[in-house]
């Protein structure tokens, strides 16, 4: 049975622990392990006989040290007398990974172990054995063969965490528990190998005893041992403790050991009130002077900083009955800082102020008498500016109130009880300049009439500001602001719109103008209105009649079938609903026309109803007419002269005109009579203002100039002959003005104005021709051509 067979193992490890504590010398004769016996039946089906024992399991020490392999046990089978019997093993172990842990002698039946084993990589194995005849016909039934492997003490206990933190309350009782410590040991727990106990070996601090904590050997939890645990006494308020675990059963000499540290925070509770560093405090205050700091009350706390037990809560229980002060903490500091948020007419405050913690104080604590202190606040009086008791101030009035009239007196007060002053009042915003104030009482007066309709009231309301100025030192003032709400009154005649409109010239069923009205008064001064005609003159109401549509708007329509086109003024009276009404009369001016099939005017027609007749608007097409006529004959007239002008023959060939063409010549000099000019000037520019305006040393602009040119120059179509002598006038003058320009004598650079030039020579000018050309032209070139003019003209030689 398995009771036997527990019984068996048990007795068989102790035997095998027995063996291995034994002497070397001590070899015990090998196990002998038979097969059961068997018997044949007449149905040749072969029952197993009732087993004569059971087969006892197989002990293997871990790490056996050998020598390998190591004979285990040995199997028989009583039919090996008569027939050749092959053994053989199979398992986990034997033929299954891990393979060939296990092997048999398979002709002596040997069972051997090849290696050392390992408990705590694997414990027991279960492996079955066979024998077969030569001719691998089994001849026994297969046995269960158990191998235990037997544990020896080869791990050490072994913690998760090398520190461990833990805390306590300071103050806490005896056998308070504070944390818990664990080691994990890989041996057979069930044996000494696996029994682990623990110990403290060491204290740190040893305040107020070397032994303040104590740890259970079995379990591993730590508690407090003594009394006395003070956080503000043990410095930072951590314990260190070291704490062994050894296995054995705790046993020194034959079991192996670990450590761990374990860090015990002690933690804070209120057991120190705080208290005041003295025993009175005094401040001082401008009066009026709110949320400013007037005292700042000091206190001493031992307990944990800014924390519930140490931030300190102060409160005034005497002296203040009506709370013009209040006490901040400081979060910083834990100050008590005191300001104060109101003012009464008292000039010196003493208060009693108490101070406590955020936390109540721990159980058995009594609250310090140092907790208690006296503050004296004095307050210093300063000139207060007066002010306005009712600020602003409202008032109602009509408009339409005349000047000097007394409207209220605004008035201000000097809060300085203690001080004899006395206040002026002045103006500070009066927008349309309607008021003045008595600067002494602050009565205040109208200087001109009250207009609920000026641009400077808003909402019916006017508002001005004025200031009223003690005489302390130094001086302050307030301000104080006036509303004058202004009641209407109808003074405003409403007004006709609109001013101007257009009707047809024939009476329809849908003519007619809709006419409204204006008024800057406000209800009940506006509608409804009431529109008529004027009785004078007569033509008014026979030519044009007034319905009216709603009490805002009347339509204005033609009486008659016909009116003759043109502008009529009509004069319409409109009427309020005021009390009393107003009337005016407005004039609307409507343009009669003669309309198309969509009643609107035509262009015809509008024409005509602004007061032109048919001759003149015939008269006005005419002279359009004519004057675009003759600025047509204009233009052509002036394409036909320029024509001709380019087609004057010339006293030269056409090649070498000159009159449009002012060209240079790559030359270095002229005659004596050109020695005063630089033919290079010839080329009139665009602009002089880079030569005018050239700085000193630049060149001048009968040297190359350093920018591409064109080939062929631009030229003007009909220069001006007198611009002519003006450049050169200009050339010359910055000639003579630059200090960088070359002598007469030396080489010139003149600019190139490119190849094909239309001139032959200059010479060419005192060429004679017996042509019948006319140069009385030449006169308009200015002086300096003159004499060409004379020569070739008809004029004096001189």
């Amino acid at each position: 049975s398995w009771d036997l067979l527990l019984r068996t193992h048990v007795h068989t490890h102790m035997y095998a622990r027995h063996i291995v504590k034994a002497s070397p010398e001590f070899q015990a004769p090998p196990t002998v392990i038979m097969f059961p016996r068997q018997r044949e039946m007449s149905s040749k089906v072969l029952r197993r006989q009732k087993r004569d024992w059971v087969i006892p399991p197989i002990n293997v020490p871990e790490n056996s040290r050998g020598p390998f392999p190591q004979m285990l046990v040995s199997i028989r089978s009583d039919q090996d007398r008569n027939i050749s019997i092959r053994y053989s093993i199979t398992g986990v172990g034997a033929d299954q990974p891990p393979n060939e842990v296990f092997s048999i002698d398979p002709v002596a039946g040997k069972m051997f172990v090849t290696k050392p084993l390992d408990r705590e990589r694997r414990s027991s194995y279960h492996l079955r054995a066979h024998a077969v005849n030569m001719n691998g016909e089994r001849v026994e039934s297969p046995i269960d063969l158990y191998i235990y492997v037997i544990d020896m003490n080869d791990n050490r206990p072994e913690f998760k965490n090398q520190v461990y933190n833990g805390s306590v309350d300071e103050g806490s009782k005896p056998g308070t528990f504070v944390m818990h410590l664990a080691a994990f040991d890989n041996d057979d727990n069930t044996t000494a190998n696996g029994m682990v106990r623990y110990r403290i070996l060491s204290q740190t601090p040893h305040s107020p005893i070397p032994n303040m904590f104590t740890i259970n050997s079995e379990t591993g939890d730590i508690v407090t041992v003594a009394a006395g645990l003070d956080r503000e006494v043990s410095n930072p308020g951590n314990y260190s403790i070291i704490v062994q675990a050894t296995d054995m059963e705790g046993n020194l000499n034959f079991g192996l050991s670990n450590t761990a540290t374990a860090i015990i925070s002690v933690t804070d509770i209120n057991d120190n009130p705080p208290e005041l560093t003295s025993r009175t405090f005094s401040g001082e205050v401008p009066e009026n002077r709110v949320n400013v700091v007037v005292a700042n009350l000091t206190v001493i706390d031992r307990d944990q900083p800014h924390s519930p037990n140490w931030n300190a809560v102060y409160r005034i229980i005497s002296g203040d009955p009506i709370g013009h002060f209040t006490i901040i903490t400081d979060q910083h500091t834990n100050d008590g800082m005191v300001t104060p948020v109101d003012f009464e007419q008292n000039r010196a405050f003493m208060l009693t102020v108490v101070v406590n913690n955020q936390a109540p104080l721990a159980s058995g604590i009594q609250s310090s008498l140092q907790s208690t202190s006296g503050v004296t606040i004095s307050v210093v009086d300063i000139n207060e500016p007066p002010y306005f008791p009712t600020n602003p101030k409202s008032i109602r009035f009509e408009e339409g109130v005349p000047a000097g009239t007394s409207l209220t007196t605004f008035s201000a007060s000097d809060p300085d009880r203690f001080m004899q002053q006395s206040i002026r009042y002045s103006k500070l915003a009066d927008p349309a300049d309607w008021l003045s104030i008595n600067n002494t009482n602050g009565q205040i007066i109208t200087t001109a009439t009250l207009d609920r309709e000026s641009i400077y009231v808003k909402n019916n309301i006017y508002e001005a500001t004025f200031l009223a100025v003690d005489n302390g030192s130094p001086m302050a003032s307030g301000t104080g602001t006036l509303q004058i709400y202004l009641i209407d009154v109808n003074d405003n005649a409403p007004s006709l719109l609109p001013r101007e409109s257009q009707i047809c010239e024939r009476i329809n069923r849908n003519a007619g103008i809709n006419i409204t009205a204006a008024d800057t008064d406000t209800d009940p001064n506006v509608g409804p209105f009431v529109f008529e005609l004027p009785t004078f003159p007569a033509s008014i109401r026979r030519n044009w009649t007034v319905s009216r549509l709603n009490g805002d708007y009347a339509r204005l329509s033609l009486r008659t079938q016909y009116l003759e086109p043109g502008v009529y003024e009509v004069p319409v009276i409109v009427t309020d609903s005021g009390n009393p009404p107003l009337s005016n009369r407005s004039i609307i001016k409507v343009k009669v026309c003669p309309c198309d099939e969509n009643g609107d005017c035509t262009l015809v027609g509008a024409v005509a109803a602004a007061g032109l007749g048919t001759g003149a608007i015939i008269a006005i097409l005419i002279c359009i007419i004519i004057l675009l006529s003759m600025v047509l004959v204009f233009v052509l007239w002036m394409k036909r002269r320029e024509k001709e002008r380019q087609t004057k023959q010339l006293l030269i060939d056409p090649e070498d005109d000159v009159r449009d063409n002012i060209l240079k010549y790559d030359e270095e000099g002229g005659g004596e009579e050109d020695q005063d000019y630089d033919l290079s000037q010839l080329q009139q520019p665009d602009s002089l203002e880079h030569i005018i305006s050239k700085p000193p040393g630049v060149r001048r602009v009968d040297e190359r100039p350093i920018i591409p040119e064109s080939q062929y120059p631009i030229r003007p179509v009909v220069p001006h002959p007198g611009d002519i002598g003006d450049f050169i006038n200009e050339g010359l003058r910055a000639a003579d003005n630059d200090p960088t320009a070359p002598p007469y004598d030396s080489l010139l650079v003149f600019d190139y104005e490119g190849s094909g030039s239309t001139v032959g020579s200059v010479s060419s000018l005192n060429s004679s021709s017996t042509g019948d050309q006319d140069y009385d032209y030449l006169n308009d070139w200015g002086p300096r051509f003159k004499k060409l003019a004379d020569m070739y003209g008809g004029g004096d030689d001189e």
